[in-house]
C-alpha cells in the first residue's frame, strides 16, 4: 500500500468506525482523542431507512445496536395549560432506530479496540504537511509523522481549522442554539408512558423558543433565537446564563426547567450550526462526519457520519492506499448524501420565530398528508442506493 499510517482526531462516532474498517484492511490505526475515555450517556442519535441499515449489517453490529435501542417517544407539542396541539412522532424524531450516543460509541469502540491503538487524554495541536506525510505535533506525547490525518472530531474541528481554515469559512449558524441538561423536571399530571410502550415528552413552543421535557433525545432540550452569542465556549455557568436569559419570563414549565439546568450534572450548550463543504478533502488531510458535513438537530448527523467512514475506508483500500485517489473519490461519493447537511434550518423548524410559523410546523403533523409526507422525506434523505458494497473485512 502507499499509505499505511493513519492517525484520526476523534473517538465518538466516525473516529472508532473508520479505524475499524481501516485496521481489519491492513492499515497502521491510531485514534486521539482528548476526553479521558470514551463517554457514556448523552442524546438519543438515530438511523433510518435501507441505507443506515445495511450499513450496520455490514459492520457487523445491527443486532447490538437494537439490543440498545431506546423506546419510540413521541413529542406533544402542548399549550401553557398543558393542551396538546400537536403530536410528533417517534418514527420522525428517532427514525426507526434510536440509541444512545453513548451507547453507540462504546458499541463501536469495542469492535474496533482491537484493530487500531486508542489515545485518551490528548489531542493535535499542529500538523505540517510534507511530500512524505504529515508532521503531527501534540499536547501530550512526542510528534509523529503520519501518512494521512483524518478529522473525526466534530463541528469545532481542530483538524479542519489546521488543514482547511479558520471555523467561520466552513460553518454557518442562522442565530439559533440549544442545550441538552440532565436535570430532572417533574411533569406532574402528564402522561409520559403509554400502554404500547412508547414514551412521550412535552414540548412548548413561544416565538423563537422551544423547551422540551422528557423522553430520550434528552431529559431537557432547549431550543432558541439569540442576536448575539453572549457566552464563553469554555466556560459553562456563562453558558448556563445565557440561556437563563433566553428564557427568561417564560411560562408554561419553563422557570423549572431553567432551575434544573443550572444545577444539571450534565449540561451541554451551543449554535445551531451546519458545515458549508463540498470537498472534504486536502493534501493528506480528509473529514469525516460533523467535521465535515453537520447540521445540528437535523436528524441524519449520525448516519452520515458512520456512511462517511464506510466510503472512505473503502476508497482506501479500493485504490490501494493511494489517498489522491481515494480522496477524490469519497469526496465524490459523499457530494450527493451530504447535500442534506448544506440545506434545511432545524432551529427555524423547532422553534419558530413567529406563532404563525408555530401553527404551521404544528399543522404540518396534525394534517395525516403533511405528516406521512414527512416521514417519506427523511426515508428519501436517507436512502442513497449509489454506495458501493466494497467487500471490505
Amino acid at each position: 500500500m502507499a499509505t499505511r499510517k493513519i492517525l484520526i482526531s476523534g473517538a465518538s462516532i466516525a473516529g472508532p468506525a473508520l479505524a475499524g474498517w481501516l485496521g481489519r484492511n491492513g492499515f497502521d490505526v491510531t485514534v486521539v482523542e482528548k476526553a479521558a475515555g470514551m463517554r457514556p450517556g448523552g442524546q438519543a442519535v438515530d438511523f433510518k431507512g435501507r441505507t443506515h441499515f445495511e450499513l450496520l449489517t455490514r459492520m457487523g453490529i445491527l443486532d447490538e445496536v437494537r439490543m440498545h435501542q431506546t423506546a419510540k417517544t413521541d413529542w406533544r407539542i402542548v399549550d401553557e395549560a398543558d393542551r396538546v396541539m400537536a403530536v410528533v412522532p417517534g418514527e420522525f424524531i428517532g427514525g426507526d432506530l434510536e440509541i444512545l450516543r453513548g451507547d453507540l460509541a462504546g458499541i463501536l469502540h469495542r469492535h474496533s479496540a482491537a484493530d487500531a491503538d486508542f489515545v485518551f487524554g490528548d489531542e493535535i495541536t499542529a500538523m505540517s504537511e510534507a511530500p512524505g506525510g504529515v508532521d503531527v505535533a501534540f499536547a501530550g506525547r512526542s510528534a509523529e509523522r503520519f501518512d494521512l490525518v483524518i478529522g473525526a472530531d466534530g463541528v469545532h474541528s481542530a483538524v479542519r481549522r489546521l488543514a482547511f481554515g479558520p471555523e467561520s469559512e466552513f460553518v454557518a449558524s442562522h442565530g439559533y442554539y440549544y442545550a441538552v441538561a440532565s436535570g430532572h423536571v417533574p411533569l406532574d399530571g402528564l402522561e409520559t408512558a403509554l400502554p404500547s410502550g412508547r414514551a412521550v415528552a412535552y414540548g412548548h413552543s413561544t416565538p423563537g423558543r422551544l423547551v422540551l421535557l422528557g423522553g430520550q433525545k434528552a431529559p431537557a432540550l432547549f431550543v432558541f433565537r439569540s442576536d448575539r452569542a453572549d457566552y464563553d465556549r469554555r466556560d459553562i455557568d456563562s453558558q448556563r446564563a445565557f440561556l437563563a436569559a433566553a428564557f427568561a419570563g417564560g411560562g408554561w414549565r419553563t422557570a423549572a426547567a431553567i432551575e434544573a439546568a443550572r444545577t444539571a450534572p450534565d449540561f451541554y450548550l451551543d449554535a445551531l450550526t451546519r458545515t458549508r463543504m463540498s470537498a472534504f478533502t486536502r493534501g493528506r488531510t480528509a473529514l469525516v462526519g460533523d467535521a465535515g458535513y453537520a447540521n445540528t438537530l437535523g436528524g441524519f448527523g449520525t448516519g452520515l457520519a458512520l456512511l462517511g467512514a464506510y466510503v472512505l475506508a473503502g476508497e482506501l483500500v479500493r485504490a490501494g492506499g493511494d489517498h489522491e485517489a481515494a480522496f477524490a473519490a469519497y469526496d465524490r461519493r459523499m457530494r450527493k448524501p451530504t447535500r442534506i447537511a448544506r440545506s434545511g434550518n432545524a432551529g427555524a423548524f423547532l422553534a419558530p420565530p413567529t406563532e404563525r410559523r408555530i401553527r404551521l410546523r404544528n399543522r404540518t403533523f396534525t394534517n395525516p398528508v403533511l405528516r406521512r409526507t414527512m416521514l417519506w422525506l427523511t426515508d428519501a434523505f436517507a436512502t442513497d442506493d449509489s454506495i458501493p458494497d466494497y467487500r471490505l473485512a
